[in-house]
């Protein structure tokens, strides 16, 4: 990797699928301003043969696309990687940025595309992704939490499940981190889109109950408890 993953590098692939051309050169000529390699599949079908055959740092992904949409395309590569997905949606699809949020998507734009905002999406989840690679380096037992039959590794950043060792996406396992860190401490949704999103702004709260969703699949649905109109307590 390139020395500035987050800042924009030209080692930072990303792998636009959109299937408007003016759209998918305009936001392509933009991410190249700020120094990333992109690299443009115009369907589902051509991105999903462009992600088996190259390696990528992020994946921007609209939502419809022909032959294979968005959503199924998200889906497809969750099965194989946990590379972070940023998604575009039409504004006001509400259904479209759920489904695309359930699939594994870490987080999605509207259209038409904000580029201050597509930017700053896309350094906060190459910075999270950096974070999940890097920290292994530093793995030290006096990290390790138990939780029942969860363990958390804080430092060396593994999950088990009853010694199963669990993948989760750079988004997933900053979430579950921000649990463990305060069991039994209710955390509102506002304050993890901070923490976890790196909101700035009043953001959107579906992507956190969309990520506890997923998070709950994969650990377990007991651990996270719903404090109703508040957000989220992690059980001791």
């Amino acid at each position: 990797m390139g020395q500035n993953r987050g800042g924009g590098s030209a080692s930072v692939r990303i792998l636009l699928v959109e299937d408007d051309e003016t759209i998918r050169r305009s936001v392509g000529m933009v991410l190249e301003r700020y120094g990333y390699e992109v690299s443009a599949a115009p369907d589902g079908l051509t991105g999903l043969e462009a992600f088996r055959d190259g390696r990528h740092d992020l994946l921007l992904l609209d939502v419809m696309l022909p032959f294979l949409d968005g959503i199924g395309l998200c889906r497809r590569i969750r099965e194989t990687s946990q590379a972070p997905i940023l998604m575009m949606s039409a504004r006001g699809d509400a259904l479209d940025v759920v489904a695309g949020l359930e699939a594994g998507a870490d987080d999605y734009v509207v259209k038409p595309v904000d580029t201050t905002v597509l930017v700053a999406r896309i350094r906060m989840l190459l910075r999270r992704a950096t974070f999940a690679e890097a920290a292994p380096e530093a793995a030290d037992e006096g990290g390790v939490l138990a939780f029942r039959d969860l363990t958390v590794d804080t430092r060396g950043l593994e999950v088990r499940v009853d010694g199963r060792l669990v993948a989760l996406t750079p988004t997933e396992l900053r979430l579950l981190l921000e649990f463990v860190a305060a069991p039994g401490v209710v955390l509102e949704r506002q304050r993890l889109l901070r923490t976890v999103w790196d909101y700035g702004w009043e953001g959107d709260s579906r992507v956190v109950d969309l990520a506890v969703q997923r998070l709950r699949k994969k650990i377990g649905a007991d651990h996270i408890e719903t404090a109703r109109g508040f957000g989220y307590r992690f059980r001791r």
